[in-house]
């Protein structure tokens, strides 16, 4: 199953407008558990709201993040990058909109052939790597313009289901992924090819996570895919598993996970 073209008509159906894409935007990071294990490491990465900071969002994608980021630290920079060109505008023109553009960059640019300059403080990584099979390149150029210190936040699918591999075959449930997810080891010695040191390989999307992301993310493509029509019974649908889903969340991020389908990883630049 593809899940960007799913992805793309939400973003077509709210872009130009600063409400929707508000609205768009805080429903991303309300469904996606992976939105409250990624705001909780900037949380403990960035620290104080008056610290100051110059990001690299790596592949913004909508630009949620970036926005989230900007307006809870007022002294924080934002070079936001992306592959595909419509993304970068849609993006830039919403912050526009809510006037933090001054804050934030947007370039087109291919993360295996970054050409960004750091130094950065922080480098954010949402769901990309598991698109990009060149990826100790793109690590080996976040070494290259992080800072000492600096700190890298990866969230992407594990290798135990991360892209809900099933089958012989091992066929994806999203169809874009060229890997279906990676090992803690594998991650690690990745890092530490490009320079990067990991300090936390955790496993998300546990037992609890999972079962929302069936709930809320999985079957809703899964019918949106079918016919797009399928909008129309979604309020229902998330009005019966919203408050369970919200609370399997909160129990993902709040245990430890012994195994999960996906990963947050915090690495830093020593």
């Amino acid at each position: 199953m593809d899940y960007d073209p799913v992805k793309d008509r939400f973003g077509t159906l709210v872009a130009g407008s600063r409400w929707r894409t508000r609205q768009f935007f805080r429903l991303l990071h309300l469904f996606f558990l992976r939105a409250w294990h990624v705001r909780r490491a900037l949380r403990q990465a960035l620290g104080p709201a008056d610290s100051e900071a110059r990001v690299l969002d790596a592949g913004t994608g909508f630009g949620q993040f970036a926005w989230w980021i900007v307006k809870r630290w007022k002294r924080v920079r934002i070079h936001a990058v992306d592959i595909k060109p419509d993304y970068i505008e849609r993006a830039e023109h919403f912050l526009k909109q809510e006037g933090l553009a001054d804050r934030v960059t947007f370039a087109i640019d291919d993360l295996t052939a970054l050409e960004a300059e750091g130094p950065f403080d922080l480098i954010l990584s949402v769901d990309v790597m598991e698109h990009i099979l060149e990826d100790v390149q793109v690590f080996t150029h976040f070494h290259r313009v992080l800072r000492p210190g600096g700190f890298v936040i990866i969230n992407t699918p594990s290798d135990q289901g991360g892209s809900d591999a099933h089958g012989e075959e091992g066929e994806s449930f999203i169809g874009e992924h060229v890997r279906d997810g990676y090992g803690r080891e594998e991650m690690q010695t990745k890092l530490a090819q490009a320079g990067l040191e990991a300090d936390v390989i955790d496993y998300t999307y546990g037992p609890f996570g999972s079962l929302a992301w069936r709930l809320t993310i999985k079957w809703p493509m899964i019918w949106l895919n079918t016919s797009f029509l399928a909008v129309f019974l979604l309020p229902l649908w998330y009005g019966l598993v919203l408050l369970p889903s919200l609370v399997l969340n909160a129990l993902d991020v709040s245990s430890k996970n012994r195994t999960g389908t996906g990963l947050i990883v915090v690495a830093h630049r020593p």
